[in-house]
């Protein structure tokens, strides 16, 4: 496996001291490493607007906010962290699956909008997406838990990659599940939380891992299929109403909650670890959580 974590934090010095009308163009270049994660869609996509749309930093105020989380990203390490913390998770995953080869990686980390009052609060100034084999993508500030954990953010991030790489789960946008998404962020939590405890759990799961009446809402809702109704089961309703989805009645991280308990309790059953499991069909994990979760 060959990862190769973008120095963004060149690039991010660059733009923020750039003049303004300069800094869209300077940030697509930053991303132009990404351009392949985006390859479904016809005629590409503006690398500035996905990072915008994606809780970015931005480009026309904030800058010394911006600034001083980029250097307390610095003086954490953050970018050799990262790559340290996937080649840990990758070792684990090819230990624990024989025959399985982990996929190359281009990482790249963004300091998010410090100013934007949903993503510094409501999901703790983290986004992360790693559901597009050969691609990382990390949206984060500074903030003490991000950064205890982002050796655990990577390998969650990477046990996604593995799950969805060609051999692997098929992630349809028409059919996929939300017991799908549900079970992913889960066994992803668990696998992050075998290599490195309790800093392997997505803090807004946190709040929410006793709380059995969510656990019976979402579950109730594990068939629901189409990559467009996924967000408040997964997220919630803020970030659905953030997005223009319907809400559900769910706080933020209630699919990451009860995805960590469908999984514990799948684990606990099978006697699997997160590890060997990152393949494992959603619909299985499910079944095998169901005797001992039995929810309403």
């Amino acid at each position: 496996m060959a990862i190769r974590v973008l120095d963004t934090a060149t690039a991010t010095r660059t733009i923020l001291q750039a003049p303004p009308a300069d800094r869209p163009d300077l940030l697509r270049g930053m991303r132009a490493p990404l351009a392949g994660a985006y390859r479904f869609v016809p005629g590409g996509v503006d690398q500035a607007q996905i990072h915008s749309g994606g809780f970015g930093f931005p480009l026309d105020r904030d800058e010394d906010l911006s600034l001083a989380a980029l250097e307390t990203f610095e003086a954490a390490d953050a970018w050799s962290r990262l790559e340290q913390g996937l080649t840990e998770a990758s070792r684990a995953l090819e230990a624990a699956n024989p025959g399985l080869s982990v996929p190359d990686v281009t990482v790249l980390l963004t300091v998010g909008d410090g100013a934007d009052p949903h993503f510094r609060d409501e999901v703790l100034g983290l986004a992360a997406f790693g559901g597009i084999t050969g691609f990382i993508e990390l949206t984060l500030l500074p903030t003490p838990r991000n950064l205890e954990r982002l050796e655990a953010l990577a390998a969650h991030e990477l046990h996604h990659n593995v799950r969805y790489a060609p051999g692997g789960v098929v992630w349809n946008p028409v059919t996929v599940t939300v017991a799908e998404q549900v079970v992913a962020e889960g066994l992803a939590d668990a696998f992050a939380r075998e290599l490195h405890g309790d800093a392997g759990y997505t803090p807004f799961a946190l709040p929410h891992l006793d709380d059995d009446v969510l656990l019976d809402r979402v579950w109730a809702g594990l068939d629901i299929a189409g990559m467009q109704n996924l967000m408040p089961w997964v997220l919630g309703d803020a970030s659905a109403a953030r997005f223009g989805a319907a809400p559900v009645g769910l706080p933020t991280g209630a699919g990451y909650a009860a995805g960590n308990r469908i999984a514990d309790a799948y684990l606990a059953v099978s006697g699997a670890t997160a590890a060997g499991s990152v393949r494992a069909d959603a619909q299985d994990v499910v079944n095998a959580a169901a005797a001992s979760l039995r929810t309403a």
